[in-house]
């Protein structure tokens, strides 16, 4: 490696795409930086195989950038333990190799496309930042599609998503005739089910040495360690991921994609965690794979293997990626930073102890947490609607909520976690996201789920010391907050319902509530 070089390009841990064009032909006066930090690691507890994944797809994107001829400096946290944070790091190694330029491509979290900015700003060298070149839609055209404090409708941006890029369309109109199945992907998941439920495909990533990087630097994690690494870490392996979603998943996931269960399959094999999902989104969040190349290559297996795969699965597939992911990183961008601190129903109380733990006698949050602290993963359903769903009507901390699910995800990456959470779960955004609180029952764990089977409480009861927690709590949430869902379309039949209940019914549910809401630790 040279002494001197015209100029440093910084790669993040989430820009892993090497078809940015930064890689389209080797520049020997151009010295590539990619560094584990130590303020990476703390701004929230992460999942111990979330900073693993990353580690490791950061060192294996850095050995690939080498062996294909880039002059690349890898740092661990080793290296960079001296530095107080990157603009520290970045500093030393301007001055170091006497660099006449710093490159950057420009973060997807505010958090450090400010940090960056902010740095740029001081240095008297030439900067110029980049775009990722990874989303459909480029940074500069968000503000053509979002504004700031509106709600925008996301079936109408997915449909101008499908017509300008020209995915499942057949001339000006959607293939098959509907824009949207997802009225066909709602089915609970039988017993008869279970075993079409395929093997998941996960890998064995050697990260022992990581682990005792974390160990060595004291970097504080949650949920389940081990040496062998269930995550993909370079596009290889990524793609093999995405083979065996085309393959194994997609003839069941549209079908399924709502589903539940916490049965083993009838050869008594742990499958449940993943059922039909594809588990991409770690690929995609850190650019090892991009949405053009997973939405075009389900689209040619769905068309290769027609006879067997319904029109249904691959379009809720498509409209997860191409509508929803898009759609969620144009709410963000333009609320940002306010978005953070919106609490529209005031949520102000303390996250239970058991989300750490998966210590609940609630079969269903019991389950999706435990889960979460196994894998580093749960579906959008169990994120929603179990874990999500209880914090909402229990009236959470919104603060500690995105904490929590920024940590524990092995995808999370702000950009995607906080108007998922904030905004589509929690309604702290009043509604920029979603329509409407997406608050639910013990009913709707029932319906799309065997949880409630061998659960310690009955979904079925309402006010007995023995009721499922989520039935008196759904009608108190509800209740407290009727001012602002009472006119909303789509909760009016709940306040009818509501109504029909006698003062006395009302009261008993509330006192319930109440209860359970002083013992929230307990449930």
């Amino acid at each position: 490696m040279k002494s001197d070089y015209k100029r440093l390009r910084l790669i993040l841990g989430d820009q892993l795409n090497a078809g940015h064009s930064w890689y389209q032909q080797k520049d020997s006066d151009t010295l590539y930086i990619i560094a584990e930090l130590h303020q990476e690691t703390t701004y929230v507890c992460h999942h111990v195989q979330k900073v693993c994944a990353f580690f490791a797809a950061m060192q294996q994107f850095s050995s690939a950038l080498t062996e294909s001829g880039f002059d690349v400096i890898h740092l661990t946290l080793d290296d960079t333990e001296g530095f107080n944070d990157l603009p520290e790091l970045l500093r030393h190694y301007i001055d170091k190799y006497q660099v006449q330029e710093f490159h950057y491509q420009l973060a997807d979290e505010y958090r450090l496309r400010r940090q960056l900015t902010d740095f740029a700003n001081t240095l008297s060298i030439v900067t110029k930042a980049y775009t990722s070149e990874h989303f459909f839609i480029d940074d500069a055209q968000l503000s053509q599609h979002f504004e700031s404090g509106k709600r925008h409708q996301m079936e109408a941006f997915y449909r101008r998503m499908r017509q300008r890029f020209d995915i499942l369309m057949d001339g000006d109109e959607p293939e098959g005739g509907e824009w949207n199945y997802d009225k066909y992907n709602r089915n609970k998941l039988k017993a008869d089910d279970l075993s079409k439920v395929p093997e998941p495909c996960m890998f064995a990533n050697d990260v022992s040495d990581i682990l005792k990087r974390l160990e060595r630097h004291k970097v504080r994690t949650i949920g389940d360690a081990s040496p062998e690494l269930l995550w993909p870490i370079n596009r290889q392996q990524s793609l093999e991921l995405l083979e065996h979603f085309c393959r194994s998943c997609l003839p069941y996931f549209g079908t399924f994609q709502d589903a539940m269960t916490d049965k083993l399959d009838p050869f008594g094999e742990d499958r449940q965690w993943s059922l039909f999902h594809s588990r991409l989104s770690f690929s995609l969040n850190s650019k090892m794979l991009s949405p053009d190349t997973v939405i075009r290559r389900v689209i040619e297996y769905y068309r290769q293997h027609s006879q067997r795969i319904s029109l249904a699965q691959v379009e809720g597939f498509v409209r997860q990626i191409l509508g929803w992911r898009e759609f969620i990183r144009g709410v963000y961008w333009a609320n940002m930073p306010e978005y953070r601190t919106l609490n529209a129903l005031q949520a102000n109380r303390s996250l239970p102890e058991w989300f750490w733990s998966g210590d609940t006698k609630m079969r269903c949050l019991h389950h999706a947490i435990s889960q979460s602290l196994q894998f580093a993963y749960a579906h959008h359903i169990q994120r929603l609607m179990i874990t999500g769903n209880f914090c909402l009507i229990a009236g959470i901390d919104h603060e500690q909520v995105d904490e929590w699910y920024l940590g524990i995800y092995v995808d999370a990456i702000e950009w995607v976690e906080l108007p998922n959470t904030r905004g589509m779960s929690q309604f702290a955004d009043g509604g920029i996201v979603g329509s409407k609180a997406y608050a639910a029952s013990g009913n709707y764990v029932n319906k799309m789920s065997d949880y409630c089977g061998d659960c310690h409480y009955q979904v079925k009861e309402t006010e007995t010391d023995n009721a499922c927690p989520l039935n008196a709590l759904y009608w108190y949430f509800m209740d407290s907050h009727i001012d602002k869902f009472n006119n909303n379309p789509r909760t009016r039949m709940v306040y009818a319902n509501w109504q029909k209940k006698s003062p006395e019914q009302q009261q008993a549910i509330i006192a319930r509530a109440q209860q359970l809401l002083c013992k929230i630790d307990d449930l």
